[in-house]
Formats: structure tokens, sequence, C-alpha cells
């Protein structure tokens, strides 16, 4: 069975070239394109890793992990968060979170499908 990932950003120019990375990846992939069209696909597709964005319309990627972390039912998926802001006081604030890991934007398609299978595991 393959990994689950629900890619959960508004900007259709990330959300199309991370489909496709994923998909070359070998997950299975869903896309939600607002925070809480993330908290209802998680719960319904059950993903393995959520990539998400930090500014997103409804609830920001900062609102939606601390909820997905304070869910028993959803706090073991794990998250990356993807983000154009990428001072240390934001990388902190989605660690604090609870966010497995935080990548700024622009990011290397390298380093973020190592990031994914890193936090994937076997």
């Amino acid at each position: 069975m393959s990994k689950r990932v629900l890619i959960a950003d508004d900007e259709p120019n990330i959300v199309t070239p991370l489909e496709f990375l994923m998909e070359q990846a070998g997950l299975e992939v869903r896309v939600a394109r607002n925070g809480h069209e993330v908290l209802e696909l998680a719960a319904a597709f059950q993903p393995d890793l959520i990539l998400l964005d930090v500014m997103m319309p409804g609830l920001n990627g900062y609102e939606v992990c601390q909820r997905l972390k304070s869910d028993p039912t959803l706090r073991q998926v794990r998250v990356l968060m993807l983000s154009a802001k990428g001072r240390d006081v934001e990388v902190a604030k989605g660690l604090e979170l609870g966010a497995d890991a935080y990548i700024t934007k622009p990011f290397s398609t390298r380093e973020l499908v190592s990031k994914v299978r890193e936090l994937l595991g076997p």
C-alpha cells in the first residue's frame, strides 16, 4: 500500500508541480485549497503526511497544524510546513505548534522529496 500525502496550498502554480512530484515518488495524493478543507480531507483521507502552506484562506497553516496535533485521531500525521515566511520566529512557531519540518519557498525539489522520504520512513 502506498503512502498518502495531502497537499494543502491555495496556489495552483505550487500545487500542480507538488502533485506531480509526489505522484512520481509513488505516493497517493489529495489536494486541499483552504484550511477548513485540510481538516476535512485529513479526517477522511487519513494521510501519512501533509505538505502544509502557512498562508491559506480560512484557517492559516499554523491554526491547521495546531488543530491536527490536538486531535487524537490525526496527531500522528506528519506535517511539513511550506512557506515563503522564512524568518526564524516563523519557523520556530511552526515547529512549536507540532510541525515535523519547515521548508521555505522557493525550495529545491530535490530537498523537498528528500525531506518527504525522510518523514515517511520505509
